[in-house]
Protein backbone atom coordinates (compact mmCIF):
# COMPACT_ATOMS: atom_id res chain seq x y z
CA UNK A 1 0.00 0.00 0.00
CA UNK A 2 2.63 2.21 0.93
CA UNK A 3 4.77 1.44 -2.14
CA UNK A 4 0.98 1.69 -3.99
CA UNK A 5 1.05 5.49 -3.01
CA UNK A 6 4.45 6.67 -3.67
CA UNK A 7 3.76 5.54 -7.13
CA UNK A 8 0.50 7.76 -7.43
CA UNK A 9 2.39 10.59 -5.94
CA UNK A 10 5.12 10.34 -8.54
CA UNK A 11 2.64 10.32 -10.92
CA UNK A 12 0.48 13.39 -9.61
CA UNK A 13 4.09 15.22 -9.42
CA UNK A 14 4.71 14.69 -13.16
CA UNK A 15 1.21 15.44 -14.06
CA UNK A 16 1.84 18.73 -12.04
CA UNK A 17 5.28 19.30 -13.71
CA UNK A 18 3.51 18.44 -17.24
CA UNK A 19 1.12 21.06 -15.96
CA UNK A 20 3.89 23.86 -15.31
CA UNK A 21 6.25 23.21 -18.33
CA UNK A 22 3.28 24.54 -20.76
CA UNK A 23 3.39 27.61 -18.84
CA UNK A 24 7.40 27.83 -18.71
CA UNK A 25 7.40 29.70 -22.06
CA UNK A 26 5.68 32.45 -20.54
CA UNK A 27 7.80 32.49 -16.78
CA UNK A 28 9.36 35.60 -15.95
CA UNK A 29 12.43 35.69 -13.76
CA UNK A 30 12.26 36.18 -9.70
CA UNK A 31 15.80 36.85 -7.75
CA UNK A 32 16.80 36.07 -4.69
CA UNK A 33 19.61 36.99 -2.12
CA UNK A 34 21.81 34.13 -1.08
CA UNK A 35 24.54 35.07 2.38
CA UNK A 36 27.38 32.45 3.28
CA UNK A 37 31.00 32.26 4.40
CA UNK A 38 33.57 33.20 1.97
CA UNK A 39 35.59 29.75 2.11
CA UNK A 40 38.99 31.98 2.28
CA UNK A 41 38.50 33.59 5.48
CA UNK A 42 34.99 32.49 6.76
CA UNK A 43 33.53 36.33 6.30
CA UNK A 44 29.56 36.84 4.97
CA UNK A 45 29.94 36.63 1.26
CA UNK A 46 26.51 37.45 -0.68
CA UNK A 47 25.31 36.22 -4.44
CA UNK A 48 22.37 36.59 -6.47
CA UNK A 49 20.14 33.69 -7.19
CA UNK A 50 17.83 34.41 -10.58
CA UNK A 51 15.01 31.31 -11.35
CA UNK A 52 12.01 31.10 -13.61
CA UNK A 53 8.76 32.63 -11.86
CA UNK A 54 5.18 32.20 -12.56
CA UNK A 55 4.48 36.19 -11.08
CA UNK A 56 3.92 38.90 -13.68
CA UNK A 57 7.10 39.94 -14.95
CA UNK A 58 9.07 43.09 -12.71
CA UNK A 59 11.77 45.41 -13.45
CA UNK A 60 13.39 46.22 -10.51
CA UNK A 61 16.66 48.65 -9.47
CA UNK A 62 19.51 46.70 -7.90
CA UNK A 63 22.82 48.11 -7.35
CA UNK A 64 22.03 50.79 -10.25
CA UNK A 65 21.24 48.18 -12.85
CA UNK A 66 17.10 47.71 -14.10
CA UNK A 67 16.70 43.86 -13.72
CA UNK A 68 13.87 42.32 -15.35
CA UNK A 69 13.14 39.87 -12.18
CA UNK A 70 11.55 40.55 -9.01
CA UNK A 71 12.80 39.87 -5.50
CA UNK A 72 11.64 36.44 -3.67
CA UNK A 73 8.83 36.30 -6.45
CA UNK A 74 7.28 33.08 -6.62
CA UNK A 75 8.89 30.04 -8.18
CA UNK A 76 7.85 28.10 -11.30
CA UNK A 77 7.36 24.20 -10.37
CA UNK A 78 9.85 21.92 -11.23
CA UNK A 79 13.48 21.09 -10.39
CA UNK A 80 15.99 23.10 -12.72
CA UNK A 81 19.73 22.98 -13.55
CA UNK A 82 22.19 25.27 -11.78
CA UNK A 83 24.29 27.79 -13.37
CA UNK A 84 26.64 29.94 -11.46
CA UNK A 85 28.32 33.11 -12.83
CA UNK A 86 31.82 34.50 -12.19
CA UNK A 87 32.57 38.22 -13.07
CA UNK A 88 35.85 39.47 -14.43
CA UNK A 89 38.44 41.65 -11.86
CA UNK A 90 36.45 44.38 -10.17
CA UNK A 91 33.72 43.76 -11.79
CA UNK A 92 30.04 42.89 -10.77
CA UNK A 93 27.70 39.72 -12.23
CA UNK A 94 24.89 42.33 -12.28
CA UNK A 95 26.67 43.59 -15.14
CA UNK A 96 25.64 40.57 -17.16
CA UNK A 97 22.25 40.74 -15.19
CA UNK A 98 20.08 40.09 -18.85
CA UNK A 99 21.88 36.97 -19.81
CA UNK A 100 20.87 35.85 -15.93
CA UNK A 101 17.37 37.09 -16.16
CA UNK A 102 17.13 35.35 -20.35
CA UNK A 103 18.59 32.29 -18.68
CA UNK A 104 16.30 32.29 -15.68
CA UNK A 105 13.32 32.75 -18.22
CA UNK A 106 13.69 29.57 -19.93
CA UNK A 107 14.06 27.39 -16.91
CA UNK A 108 17.59 27.69 -15.17
CA UNK A 109 18.41 28.69 -12.04
CA UNK A 110 21.78 31.21 -12.14
CA UNK A 111 23.47 32.52 -9.22
CA UNK A 112 25.68 35.30 -9.83
CA UNK A 113 28.48 35.51 -7.14
CA UNK A 114 29.81 38.70 -6.12
CA UNK A 115 33.84 37.88 -5.61
CA UNK A 116 35.10 39.03 -2.13
CA UNK A 117 38.21 41.10 -2.76
CA UNK A 118 37.65 41.00 -6.53
CA UNK A 119 34.83 43.41 -7.17
CA UNK A 120 33.55 46.94 -8.26
CA UNK A 121 34.03 47.99 -4.62
CA UNK A 122 36.63 45.78 -2.91
CA UNK A 123 40.03 45.47 -4.99
CA UNK A 124 42.04 44.00 -1.46
CA UNK A 125 42.60 40.47 -3.02
CA UNK A 126 43.27 41.80 -6.80
CA UNK A 127 46.54 40.18 -8.41
CA UNK A 128 47.13 38.03 -5.25
CA UNK A 129 47.23 33.85 -4.88
CA UNK A 130 44.04 34.17 -2.86
CA UNK A 131 42.17 35.50 -5.39
CA UNK A 132 43.06 33.24 -8.15
CA UNK A 133 42.75 30.08 -6.46
CA UNK A 134 40.18 31.46 -4.06
CA UNK A 135 37.68 32.71 -6.53
CA UNK A 136 36.55 28.56 -7.58
CA UNK A 137 36.44 27.65 -4.12
CA UNK A 138 33.84 30.67 -3.62
CA UNK A 139 31.59 29.43 -6.58
CA UNK A 140 32.09 25.78 -5.08
CA UNK A 141 30.89 27.12 -1.86
CA UNK A 142 28.07 29.34 -3.88
CA UNK A 143 26.75 26.06 -5.22
CA UNK A 144 26.43 24.15 -1.88
CA UNK A 145 24.98 27.21 -0.27
CA UNK A 146 21.95 27.10 -3.51
CA UNK A 147 21.69 23.65 -2.68
CA UNK A 148 21.20 23.90 1.11
CA UNK A 149 19.07 27.15 0.66
CA UNK A 150 15.75 27.12 2.42
CA UNK A 151 14.22 28.73 -0.24
CA UNK A 152 15.65 27.19 -3.33
CA UNK A 153 16.91 24.36 -2.40
CA UNK A 154 13.65 22.44 -3.43
CA UNK A 155 14.04 23.53 -7.21
CA UNK A 156 17.87 23.19 -7.82
CA UNK A 157 18.91 20.43 -9.48
CA UNK A 158 22.46 19.71 -8.23
CA UNK A 159 23.30 16.97 -10.69
CA UNK A 160 23.33 19.35 -13.41
CA UNK A 161 25.47 22.49 -13.01
CA UNK A 162 27.17 24.79 -15.67
CA UNK A 163 29.95 27.80 -14.79
CA UNK A 164 28.70 30.82 -17.14
CA UNK A 165 32.64 32.85 -16.95
CA UNK A 166 33.53 36.27 -17.71
CA UNK A 167 36.97 37.76 -18.52
CA UNK A 168 38.85 36.43 -15.20
CA UNK A 169 35.63 34.07 -14.56
CA UNK A 170 36.56 32.47 -17.51
CA UNK A 171 39.52 31.73 -15.76
CA UNK A 172 38.01 30.62 -13.11
CA UNK A 173 35.44 28.73 -14.35
CA UNK A 174 38.38 26.82 -16.15
CA UNK A 175 39.60 25.89 -12.90
CA UNK A 176 36.72 24.43 -11.73
CA UNK A 177 36.35 22.15 -14.71
CA UNK A 178 40.00 21.00 -13.74
CA UNK A 179 42.37 23.88 -15.34
CA UNK A 180 45.68 24.31 -13.80
CA UNK A 181 47.73 27.22 -13.89
CA UNK A 182 50.88 28.11 -14.60
CA UNK A 183 52.14 31.02 -12.94
CA UNK A 184 55.54 30.86 -15.20
CA UNK A 185 53.40 31.28 -18.50
CA UNK A 186 52.31 34.68 -16.87
CA UNK A 187 55.69 35.45 -16.17
CA UNK A 188 56.71 34.89 -19.71
CA UNK A 189 53.99 36.85 -21.03
CA UNK A 190 54.61 39.79 -19.30
CA UNK A 191 58.43 39.58 -20.52
CA UNK A 192 56.95 39.33 -24.19
CA UNK A 193 54.14 41.40 -23.92
CA UNK A 194 55.56 44.15 -20.65
CA UNK A 195 52.75 46.78 -21.77
CA UNK A 196 50.05 44.69 -21.47
CA UNK A 197 48.85 46.66 -17.96
CA UNK A 198 45.96 44.94 -17.10
CA UNK A 199 47.68 41.58 -17.20
CA UNK A 200 51.45 42.67 -16.18
CA UNK A 201 51.23 45.16 -13.43
CA UNK A 202 53.71 43.29 -11.51
CA UNK A 203 55.55 42.23 -14.21
CA UNK A 204 53.74 38.71 -14.20
CA UNK A 205 54.84 38.26 -10.27
CA UNK A 206 51.47 37.71 -8.02
CA UNK A 207 51.32 38.59 -4.46
CA UNK A 208 52.01 35.49 -2.86
CA UNK A 209 49.67 36.33 0.16
CA UNK A 210 48.87 32.58 1.01
CA UNK A 211 51.17 29.56 0.00
CA UNK A 212 47.42 26.78 1.43
CA UNK A 213 45.96 27.13 -1.60
CA UNK A 214 45.75 25.25 -4.62
CA UNK A 215 43.66 25.00 -7.64
CA UNK A 216 40.73 23.06 -6.60
CA UNK A 217 38.50 20.95 -9.73
CA UNK A 218 34.26 21.10 -8.63
CA UNK A 219 33.29 16.93 -9.83
CA UNK A 220 30.14 18.70 -10.08
CA UNK A 221 30.55 21.48 -12.99
CA UNK A 222 29.31 19.77 -15.69
CA UNK A 223 29.48 22.51 -18.88
CA UNK A 224 31.18 26.18 -19.28
CA UNK A 225 30.15 29.05 -21.43
CA UNK A 226 33.16 31.36 -21.24
CA UNK A 227 33.10 35.02 -22.74
CA UNK A 228 36.26 36.78 -23.42
CA UNK A 229 38.36 34.29 -20.98
CA UNK A 230 41.55 34.90 -19.33
CA UNK A 231 43.27 31.69 -20.24
CA UNK A 232 46.90 33.25 -20.38
CA UNK A 233 47.78 30.24 -17.79
CA UNK A 234 46.71 27.44 -19.22
CA UNK A 235 49.09 25.38 -21.53
CA UNK A 236 47.86 22.16 -23.15
CA UNK A 237 49.58 20.07 -20.46
CA UNK A 238 47.21 22.20 -17.91
CA UNK A 239 44.08 21.77 -19.32
CA UNK A 240 44.46 18.27 -19.74
CA UNK A 241 41.76 17.48 -17.50
CA UNK A 242 38.88 20.07 -18.74
CA UNK A 243 36.66 17.14 -20.31
CA UNK A 244 33.17 19.23 -19.97
CA UNK A 245 32.03 20.47 -23.22
CA UNK A 246 32.63 24.60 -23.33
CA UNK A 247 30.92 27.48 -25.19
CA UNK A 248 33.45 29.81 -25.84
CA UNK A 249 33.07 33.67 -27.19
CA UNK A 250 35.53 36.03 -27.80
CA UNK A 251 35.48 39.82 -29.90
CA UNK A 252 38.12 40.25 -32.49
CA UNK A 253 38.67 43.86 -31.20
CA UNK A 254 39.36 42.98 -27.75
CA UNK A 255 41.60 45.53 -26.57
CA UNK A 256 41.84 44.30 -22.89
CA UNK A 257 43.34 40.81 -23.30
CA UNK A 258 45.34 39.64 -26.29
CA UNK A 259 43.00 37.23 -28.39
CA UNK A 260 46.16 35.13 -29.64
CA UNK A 261 47.49 34.08 -26.22
CA UNK A 262 43.46 34.36 -24.75
CA UNK A 263 40.69 32.81 -26.04
CA UNK A 264 42.11 31.49 -29.70
CA UNK A 265 45.06 29.62 -28.00
CA UNK A 266 42.35 28.53 -25.45
CA UNK A 267 39.91 27.23 -28.81
CA UNK A 268 43.59 24.93 -29.73
CA UNK A 269 44.06 23.54 -26.76
CA UNK A 270 41.57 22.16 -25.04
CA UNK A 271 41.15 18.38 -25.00
CA UNK A 272 37.56 18.34 -26.73
CA UNK A 273 37.64 21.31 -28.92
CA UNK A 274 34.96 23.93 -27.94
CA UNK A 275 32.07 25.63 -29.62
CA UNK A 276 34.35 28.83 -30.80
CA UNK A 277 32.41 32.26 -31.29
CA UNK A 278 34.78 35.29 -32.75
CA UNK A 279 32.30 38.24 -32.90
CA UNK A 280 33.51 40.45 -35.55
CA UNK A 281 34.63 43.89 -34.07
CA UNK A 282 33.17 43.37 -30.98
CA UNK A 283 35.90 44.89 -27.68
CA UNK A 284 36.13 43.58 -24.14
CA UNK A 285 32.79 44.80 -22.97
CA UNK A 286 30.34 43.78 -25.59
CA UNK A 287 29.67 41.08 -23.50
CA UNK A 288 28.23 43.54 -20.77
CA UNK A 289 24.22 43.82 -20.68
CA UNK A 290 23.48 46.94 -23.33
CA UNK A 291 23.11 50.01 -21.34
CA UNK A 292 20.51 52.69 -20.33
CA UNK A 293 20.94 56.05 -21.43
CA UNK A 294 22.38 57.05 -17.85
CA UNK A 295 25.15 54.48 -17.72
CA UNK A 296 26.37 55.44 -22.01
CA UNK A 297 27.00 59.00 -19.59
CA UNK A 298 28.29 57.72 -16.40
CA UNK A 299 30.36 54.87 -17.94
CA UNK A 300 31.19 55.53 -21.61
CA UNK A 301 33.98 53.69 -21.72
CA UNK A 302 32.27 50.33 -20.87
CA UNK A 303 29.64 51.24 -22.86
CA UNK A 304 30.86 52.30 -26.18
CA UNK A 305 30.97 49.57 -28.98
CA UNK A 306 32.79 49.84 -32.23
CA UNK A 307 30.91 51.48 -35.19
CA UNK A 308 28.84 48.49 -37.00
CA UNK A 309 28.71 46.19 -34.12
CA UNK A 310 25.26 46.03 -32.08
CA UNK A 311 25.22 44.65 -28.67
CA UNK A 312 21.53 44.20 -28.22
CA UNK A 313 21.67 41.93 -31.14
CA UNK A 314 24.72 40.09 -30.02
CA UNK A 315 22.77 39.68 -26.69
CA UNK A 316 19.92 38.33 -28.34
CA UNK A 317 21.81 35.94 -30.00
CA UNK A 318 24.37 35.27 -26.97
CA UNK A 319 21.03 34.49 -24.72
CA UNK A 320 19.66 31.67 -27.36
CA UNK A 321 22.96 30.14 -27.61
CA UNK A 322 22.80 29.78 -24.35
CA UNK A 323 20.31 28.17 -23.65
CA UNK A 324 20.34 25.98 -26.50
CA UNK A 325 23.89 25.35 -25.10
CA UNK A 326 22.91 24.38 -21.31
CA UNK A 327 20.13 22.59 -22.27
CA UNK A 328 22.06 19.73 -25.01
CA UNK A 329 24.80 19.38 -22.82
CA UNK A 330 22.95 19.71 -18.81
CA UNK A 331 19.99 17.60 -20.34
CA UNK A 332 18.22 15.48 -18.79
CA UNK A 333 14.52 14.16 -20.60
CA UNK A 334 12.31 14.35 -17.24
CA UNK A 335 13.56 17.82 -16.15
CA UNK A 336 11.21 20.32 -16.49
CA UNK A 337 13.08 23.50 -17.29
CA UNK A 338 15.30 21.70 -19.80
CA UNK A 339 11.93 20.80 -21.83
CA UNK A 340 11.23 23.86 -21.55
CA UNK A 341 14.22 25.35 -22.64
CA UNK A 342 14.06 23.70 -25.76
CA UNK A 343 10.72 25.11 -26.96
CA UNK A 344 12.44 28.64 -27.21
Amino acid sequence: MVRLCAVMLVCLLGSLISVQVEAGTHWSAGFHRLTFLDPLDLQPMSAIAFYPSTDSKKISKVDGYQIAAGEDATIAMGRFPLLMLSHGNTGTPLALHDLATSLARKGFVVVAVIHPGDNYKDHSRLGSLSNLYGRPLQISEAISAALMDPMLSAYVDGLHVGVIGYSAGGETALILAGAQPDLQRLRKYCAERPMDRDACTRQGELIADRDDLRAEADPRVGALMLMAPLSLMFGRHTLADVHVPVLLYSGDGDQLLALDKNAEALARKLPQAPSFKLLPGAGHFVFLAPCTDEQQVTTPGLCTDAEGVDRVDIHRSLSADAVRFFSDTLSQPSRAGLQTAHQE
